[in-house]
């Protein structure tokens, strides 16, 4: 469970972890190019990515990925930006005193990462196929993201595939969602934010592409 750490440690660990980070590569969101006015799509590792906020795809606990070593979105965020994330999720989560609702959002400091902001979002779980609430939920998910985003006054955001990995949501859908969410929010509320649809896989990149 989160506990804190001594200034000595922390010390290391932020040193280590932003080399570690220099060493992968940072990419900058003012040296990509849009796809549509303010909408890109990138292809690489999300934790390397210099903008406002990054999308977490977080589990309702909100306390990162509870399988060491397991290679989901949740364990690289947590892992890259260090213990402080984990013990800032526990603080808004004693807070609330409940576990986080899906579709809703909350925003951290990214602490080690290139970002300045790690907004978290609870995905839906699929079982055999998608249903309206499943997709509802999802639609949430992009539009609490924006939100929070708009209210701390960000210029930028980053989502992840929420939901297509291990909580099964099919990838085509998902992404059909999330492109018009993300429209449909611009348009309502004339939001002027920065959006990056990041993709890890070459299938999912050839989806939005599409």
């Amino acid at each position: 469970m989160p506990k804190a750490a001594s200034n000595a440690f922390l010390k290391i660990q932020d040193e280590y972890l932003k080399e570690e980070i220099r060493r992968k590569g940072i990419t900058d969101i003012n040296s990509l190019k849009p796809i549509q006015p303010d909408i890109y799509l990138w292809q690489g590792d999300i934790t390397t990515l210099k903008c406002d906020a990054i999308v977490n795809a977080a589990n309702s606990a909100l306390l990162g990925c509870f399988c060491p070593n397991h290679a989901c979105i949740d364990n690289a965020v947590h892992t890259f930006s260090g213990i402080e994330l984990r013990l800032a999720c526990n603080e808004i989560m004693q807070r609330q005193g409940h576990e986080e609702a899906t579709g809703e959002a909350k925003i951290t400091p990214a602490y080690n990462l290139p970002c300045k902001f790690v907004i978290h979002t609870v995905g839906p779980i699929v079982g055999e196929r998608p249903t309206y609430r499943d997709c509802e939920l999802l639609r949430s998910c992009y539009r609490s993201c924006l939100k929070i985003a708009d209210e701390n006054h960000l210029k930028s955001i980053a989502f992840c595939c929420i939901s297509t990995g291990e909580f099964h949501f099919p990838n085509n859908k998902a992404a059909e969602i999330a492109i018009d969410t993300v429209k449909k929010y611009k348009t309502e509320t004339n939001s002027k934010i920065k959006v990056i649809f990041n993709v890890f896989k070459a299938n999912d990149y050839e989806i939005y592409r599409g």
